[in-house]
């Protein structure tokens, strides 16, 4: 498990010291009165907020909601890349994030799986899944969402059934030109530093024998650990790259 010994967690009116007490264990990061120096998880009666440098991070899937509704879920590229006729599909994302583009998935009619290795981030992501929950506009999609806290190499090699689609989004490596890199992601490349498995993690999609496996890449980046992709889909800033088994 990754611990966080330059992050802090502070417990303000309304958290419950249960939960702040099972946080410091997940993550290896003390619980302090005040913000640290370097990141500070703020838990209170609104849920879980990532502080530090400057910036703030809080999950929040309704942010989502303008690109699945009003037919335009049928018009992103991750949709049409992962369109099948199963009546129940099931896709594991390997590398959740924040979980925005499971949502998608979700939204589409996957029953997802997400697994996300840092300990913070998959804190804030549950916090995010459990708000999304008893929102009545987000509730049905976010009950297709599963949070695995954990590595997803091992996860993948243990998962009871074949899934129809397997979706990797890796770490992009740091842009030098900070005006480049949106808040969310300089918080997060705090945490979680670019994949440096990427074969182990190629490999162990693979063996998991999915449909396809889509892969999300910068638009001009190499394929994950070199491997020529069966197609790509090119966006204006990314790129799908599309494995079909």
């Amino acid at each position: 498990m990754t611990e966080h010994k330059n992050t802090v967690i502070v417990a303000r009116s309304g958290a419950d010291p249960a939960f702040v007490d099972l946080l410091s264990k997940r993550t290896g990061a003390p619980i302090s009165d005040i913000p640290g120096e370097g990141l500070t998880l703020i838990a209170d009666k609104d849920g879980l907020t990532l502080t530090g440098y400057g910036l703030s991070l809080k999950g929040d899937l309704s942010s989502m909601l303008r690109r699945v509704t009003g037919g335009r879920l049928s018009h992103e590229t991750l949709v049409k890349l992962a369109k099948t006729k199963e009546p129940l599909p099931f896709a594991v994302d390997a590398t959740a994030g924040m979980g925005e583009d499971s949502f998608i998935l979700a939204a589409a009619g996957y029953e997802v799986t997400l697994f996300e290795s840092d300990p913070v981030i998959a804190a804030l992501l549950e916090d995010s899944l459990r708000r999304a929950r008893l929102d009545p506009a987000l509730c049905e999609t976010a009950s297709r969402m599963t949070l695995i806290q954990g590595d997803s190499i091992k996860g993948m090699s243990e998962l009871k059934k074949a899934p129809d689609i397997i979706y990797l989004d890796p770490m992009f490596p740091a842009r030098t030109k900070s005006g480049l890199v949106g808040k969310k992601l300089q918080l997060l490349q705090k945490l979680e530093k670019p994949c440096s498995s990427e074969e182990e993690l190629l490999n162990a999609a693979i063996s998991a024998n999915p449909r396809k496996i889509i892969i999300k890449r910068p638009l001009n980046g190499p394929y994950l650990a070199g491997k020529k992709p069966g197609y790509s889909v090119k966006g204006k800033a990314i790129r799908y790259d599309c494995i079909v088994l």
